[in-house]
């Protein structure tokens, strides 16, 4: 068993309690209740846990934490999915925003967000993508450009998520063309709320929907940098590094193969020998992902990430959904295809909404070909 596993128990048990508290499962059950066409955003389980220093316990005292590590940041991960909490808000405003600012951020931009991004005052999401770009960062147009002291950004950024519910956003823009994609990107932080940022809901195939957000002509000062002016591309390349453990997969994946169990109990499928042996080998399966994932967390925790091993962790958890929702479809037949919209639908319609977003698991955080390149090259020396 990994270390961090162990050293975090404590911890763990703490959320555990947390996470039962009556008020806590209220909330949490409000959000499972939401009609179909409902979007979670800043939900109150958030301030509960950012109360207490839980919300991002890895951090500094000072900043709004508990002066924890990766093992707690992993387990508090672990639990609020378990729980039932959505953490797409939490994964890109601790796990992401956060993490950028904790590492490359000016000791005013700390001051300034971590508490408030700690105790669920606010949130923050990142704005990444564009059209014909996709997730290759070293094809963005957004643009910098220096004006009146500070820098004057242009840019159309889509397929991001809950930007419609945050306070502050991460972008990276291009300060400089050399005509090498990689060189001139710079990272700032960009006000939501700010004159001549635009945010439109775009629909996704998804219950959570995208956004595309426009920023016209915005001035910003240089004290919205983050990190070293035109290395943005070797900044993202290093810290994304830090939130590509695999743990969150497999806890998605966890979830969803405890509700193919539950399901199979339900409905006599357990009792037979098929099902029961594709359900065990689903669950080994699961349970290395888990292995390896905690694997990249104690190298965290050590202070020796490691690009292989993560790249490997979140292929092997993130490609374990698929297989999962096929065994939902094989235990319930089509009645695993009603969604929330019609009142008999299995667990609320949770698994007809996993259908649609399963594909998405093997593109965050890295895309599985991306994943697999890295383990060719850089592991295997293939490449």
């Amino acid at each position: 068993m990994s270390a961090g596993i162990v050293t975090s128990e404590g911890f763990r048990a703490e959320l555990r309690a947390f996470f039962a508290e009556e008020r806590v499962r209220r909330a949490v059950e409000e959000v499972r209740r939401l009609p179909p066409e409902a979007e979670t955003g800043r939900i109150g389980v958030y301030r509960l846990l950012g109360e207490r220093g839980m919300l991002a316990p890895h951090w500094p005292v000072e900043f709004g934490g508990l002066g924890l590590g990766p093992a707690e940041a992993a387990a508090l991960t672990e639990e609020m999915l378990l729980a039932g909490v959505p953490d797409d808000l939490h994964t890109l405003g601790i796990g992401i925003v956060g993490t950028f600012l904790l590492h490359s951020g000016s000791p005013a931009q700390r001051r300034e967000h971590l508490p408030a991004l700690a105790s669920g005052e606010r949130a923050a999401t990142v704005l990444f993508t564009e059209d014909g770009a996709g997730s290759d960062l070293a094809a963005l147009r957004s643009t910098a450009v220096p004006e009146d002291g500070g820098w004057r950004l242009r840019g159309n950024k889509v397929y991001n998520q809950k930007s419609q519910f945050a306070d502050l956003s991460l972008m990276a823009v291009r300060t400089r063309d050399s005509g090498v994609g990689m060189d001139g990107i710079t990272l700032f932080l960009v006000p939501l709320n700010s004159a001549g940022v635009y945010v439109e809901v775009v629909p996704s195939i998804g219950n959570d929907r995208f956004t595309r957000v426009v920023v016209d002509d915005l001035l910003l000062p240089p004290e919205a940098i983050v990190g070293p002016l035109h290395e943005g591309w070797s900044l993202l390349g290093e810290l994304l590094l830090l939130e590509r453990t695999g743990i969150d997969f497999h806890a998605k994946a966890r979830v969803l193969l405890d509700t193919v169990v539950r399901r199979a109990a339900a409905t006599g499928a357990l009792d037979d020998p098929v099902h029961a042996h594709r359900l065990a080998e689903l669950d080994a399966r699961l349970c290395a992902a888990r292995a390896l994932a905690w694997r990249q967390v104690d190298a965290l925790a050590e202070g020796a990430p490691d690009p292989v091993g993560s790249a490997m962790a979140k292929w092997c958890a993130s490609e374990q959904v698929r297989p999962v929702l096929r065994a939902a479809a094989e235990v319930d037949g089509l009645d695993s295809a009603l969604s929330a919209w019609d009142g008999g639908a299995p667990e609320d319609g949770v698994l007809e909404a996993a259908y649609r977003t399963g594909p998405t698991h093997r593109l965050a955080s890295g895309t599985s070909e991306v994943m697999l390149y890295l383990i060719a090259a850089s592991g295997l020396g293939l490449l």
